[in-house]
């Protein structure tokens, strides 16, 4: 209570001079330790949002599947038949770059917390990784780390890892992403919320015990890096997963009764942001006794139980009269159950500690009078457009796809997906490798897509052309296995939000998210914001990570990507203008970044998928795969390698040979039928106003083009599966 509040403190706690004159005058006096740690986490960009919120109002949230959009622990959308899918992605950044193993694992926790305090059975995980060069010295102990971590809690949780991304460039040497992402399911007439009601209701604490681990972890995740982040070790949280698995089954036998009034896991901030959230959205007050909180450290202040984020932890509101009823369920599960406060009708946070005040905050200064800034930006200029005749074409373009599939963002994940468990439920239906994953609602034919998605050198080169891609790629994902697609989250990772430069990337980026929402009929319903991944001034790629849901109507009516047998006709979907700026040809071949990305004609997007959903759901083709990083080339080479199949292709002689195979050209997919079939889709194609084109046929043991450009299967496979495997020894 004691301990002087100077500037050195306050700039440590991450608070500028402005905004602790506005603490100030929000308390009209001085605040303790304890009152400036809560504001230091509360306001921090990671909890408060304050850089971002006005401009994240503007994207789509609704739609007549949406049941519960941003602002709750995560999104809730109706599949039908009084089920709902529950799902949400966030970040756990500057953690994992700093401990691996436990940044990614707490990341892992931290996202299914999020998920099944809505009532909801996580029934599936993906995560979007993004690493720097592969021969920078920290890389291969970070990607070891890394997937480790998410392997052993996810895993150790009994929940299947189905899908994800990993990608390499300099950009993230100082700064990798960890992305996670949980989906559930729960009933619709079973949700469960966070704002507090009831006043004079117990507040109770249940889990695992609070320690020191973790304190500052909202403030450090709102600071870029120096050379000094080896220092910020003790700021990141240690999970167990066993506890946690304890505390799912827990809290779900406690969700079955009525018991519940509201429910929040104790993330970010922890006990702070838990209960301060809780009572500002339901208008009301908090008050804590800190004596009563289970403890696994001696002597611990007031200041460090607040700001714990100790993991596998959540603050529970009953309706009074149910504590024993609860605690008895707690204790069949070996977990700490505690009464540690009730509710209130003051509107404040009151926080007593051995009989002292430690804290009495009016709980609107926490949330609606927490800063909002309208940063300055500026406009990512736009890039030149590259002529194809002006990028370097090849003598040898079996040689060039050789060379491709083995790169560091094309080659073979499968190092990284077998390390996660994702058959455990026994409902993955398509794993990893997939153009998208899919489970099925347990005992049901209902299935739902999922899929996690960006191209940051999109982004980069026009962001508000990269958040269209993103969003357009993952409801692209799911429509090439059949999925109707719903709803996405999204994970925006930024930079410093006081450069302009960086601000106007985010800005662009959410511009390129809302109009691909509007158009597709695909809304955002919860998300993550992640800035300051920068270090000593060098800023990530600008990275908006998509992850999307979509619903499969009868499980057997989906497609896959292998070819199946020879002699099928291979068609391709969509407009080929053999686009090369930004693409991994010109940067991976020719040693080029520049140039703008492929534009996003979001109109023929919605009608090139929904064609291609009508193909899967009527059986007419037997094999889908959609169009992206590499161009046509690499989709064929995947589709070839997949399948264990050769295919003899004729591209069309009016655009030059390189800039039709490794064009990136956007709503585009590749598929397979018998030939009576392939003739009645190119006829149904083209009075839909579909375009559409013969390529080629499947057979034989190598990728043939026009020309002599010939590569065998077995190489290619070889090659596609060496990089990770040489990279981690």
């Amino acid at each position: 209570m004691s301990t002087p509040i100077t500037p050195a403190l306050i700039a440590e706690h991450g608070l500028s001079p402005d905004e602790y004159a506005r603490v100030l005058a929000l308390l009209s006096r001085e605040p303790t330790l304890t009152e400036l740690g809560i504001f230091s986490v509360m306001w921090s960009e990671h909890c408060s949002y304050k850089s971002t919120r006005i401009w994240l109002k503007t994207l789509p949230t609704k739609g007549p599947q949406v049941i519960q959009g941003p602002g709750e622990n995560a999104g809730v959308v109706d599949i039908g038949d009084g089920d709902a899918v529950v799902f949400k992605m966030e970040s756990h950044n500057h953690p994992s770059f700093i401990e691996p193993y436990q940044g990614a694992a707490t990341g892992v926790g931290g996202i299914m917390r999020d998920v099944f305090t809505m009532g909801a059975r996580p029934i599936a995980m993906l995560n979007a990784l993004r690493f720097g060069a592969p021969d920078h010295p920290r890389t291969r102990h970070l990607v070891s780390g890394v997937v480790a971590g998410i392997g052993g809690y996810g895993n150790c949780m009994g929940v299947p890892t189905v899908a994800g991304e990993v990608n390499f460039h300099p950009a993230y040497n100082g700064n990798i992403l960890v992305n996670a992402m949980c989906v559930g399911l729960a009933r619709t007439d079973k949700i469960f919320y966070s704002a507090a009601s009831g006043v004079g209701s117990p507040v109770v604490y249940v889990g695992s015990k609070t320690g020191r681990d973790g304190i500052h972890g909202a403030t450090m995740a709102s600071a870029e890096f120096d050379d000094a982040s080896e220092e910020k070790r003790p700021t990141v949280q240690v999970g167990d997963p066993f506890t946690e698995k304890l505390l799912l089954e827990a809290c779900l036998e406690l969700m079955a009764s009525d018991a519940i009034i509201a429910i929040q896991d104790m993330g970010a901030a922890g006990l702070t942001s838990s209960s301060a959230e809780m009572a500002s959205k339901g208008n009301l007050g908090i008050e804590l006794d800190l004596d009563h909180v289970p403890q696994r450290e001696a002597g611990m202040t007031a200041y460090e139980m607040m700001l714990s984020e100790s993991q596998e932890r959540m603050l529970v509101i009953l309706k009074p009269g149910r504590e024993a009823e609860a605690k008895k369920i707690f204790d069949k599960w070996e977990l700490d159950f505690a009464v540690i406060g009730r509710v209130t009708d003051t509107r404040r946070l009151v926080v007593r500690h051995k009989g002292e005040v430690m804290a009495d905050i009016p709980v609107m200064a926490l949330a609606d009078e927490a800063p909002l800034y309208e940063r300055p930006f500026v406009q990512t200029p736009k890039r030149e457009p590259i002529d194809p005749l002006s990028v370097p074409q090849q003598n040898d373009y079996g040689a060039t796809i050789l060379t491709l599939v083995a790169s560091p963002d094309l080659a073979s994940r499968r190092w990284v997906w077998e390390q996660y468990d994702h058959s455990v439920m026994a409902d993955t239906v398509q794993p990893p490798g997939g153009d998208a994953a899919i489970v099925r609602v347990h005992g049901t034919l209902k299935g739902l897509a999922m899929t996690s998605d960006v191209t940051p050198r999109y982004c980069l080169a026009d962001p508000v052309g990269g958040g269209k891609q993103a969003v357009a790629e993952t409801w692209r994902n799911i429509t090439a296995v059949g999925g109707v697609p719903l709803a996405y989250t999204d994970n925006m990772n930024f930079g410093n939000p006081q450069r302009p430069e960086i601000m106007g990337q985010f800005v662009g980026a959410i511009e390129g998210l809302r109009e691909a929402g509007l158009a597709l009929a695909y809304p955002v319903v919860s998300g993550n914001c992640s800035l300051y991944n920068e270090t000593n001034g060098q800023g990530i790629l600008p990275t908006p990570t998509i992850g999307g849901v979509g619903l499969i109507a009868d499980v057997r009516k989906t497609a896959t990507m292998p070819f199946k047998s020879a002699g099928e006709i291979i068609l391709l979907i969509g407009e080929t203008r053999g686009h090369l700026g930004a693409s991994i040809y010109l940067r991976d071949i020719c040693g080029r970044e520049d140039g703008p990305p492929p534009p996003v004609d979001l109109a023929a997007e919605r009608r090139n998928g929904d064609f291609v959903r009508g193909l899967i759901a009527s059986g007419r083709v037997t094999a889908v795969h959609d169009c992206s990083d590499g161009g046509l080339a690499l989709t064929l080479a995947e589709m070839a390698m997949a399948g264990g199949l050769g295919a003899a292709i004729e591209p069309p002689k009016d655009l030059p040979l390189h800039a039709f195979l490794f064009g990136e050209d956007q709503a585009r997919y590749v598929l397979t039928a018998s030939a009576p079939q392939a003739d009645a889709i190119l006829a149904d194609a083209e009075r839909a106003g579909v375009p559409a084109l013969r390529l080629g046929e499947t057979g034989g043991a190598a990728l043939t083009i026009r020309g002599g450009h010939t590569v065998a299967i077995a190489a290619l496979k070889a090659a596609h599966e060496d990089f990770f495997p040489k990279l981690m020894g």
